[in-house]
C-alpha cells in the first residue's frame, strides 16, 4: 500500500508547482536585485549634512525594479525550461 502511495505521488509531481515556481523565482529575483542595485551608482561630489557620503545622487529604484523583473523572468523561465525538460533531472532515478 505505502509503494503504490510513494508512486502515485511522484507520477503527480513531474512538474513544477505553482508554489515551487513562485519559490524559484522569489530567490532568483532577490539574487538579481542585489546584482542589479549597483548599477549606474553616482556619489555626489559634496554630500549635504547628514546624508552619507556613498548615497547615491539619483538611485533610479523604480527602473532597477522593472529591469530586476524583467531579467529574473527570463531567468526563471530558462530554470523552468530545463528542470521540464530532464536535461538536469533534480528528481532520484
Amino acid at each position: 500500500m505505502r509503494s503504490h502511495y510513494i508512486s502515485r505521488k511522484a507520477e503527480r509531481s513531474e512538474t513544477i508547482n505553482w508554489f515551487t515556481g513562485a519559490l524559484v523565482y522569489v530567490m532568483i529575483w532577490w539574487v538579481v536585485i542585489f546584482a542589479v542595485l549597483p548599477w549606474g551608482v553616482r556619489v555626489p561630489d559634496e554630500p549635504g549634512p547628514g546624508h552619507a557620503t556613498s548615497a547615491p545622487e539619483t538611485p533610479m529604484i523604480g527602473r532597477k525594479l522593472l529591469i530586476t523583473t524583467a531579467i529574473s523572468t527570463v531567468l526563471w523561465v530558462i530554470a523552468y525550461l530545463i528542470i521540464e525538460s530532464d536535461w538536469i533531472s533534480f528528481r532520484p532515478a
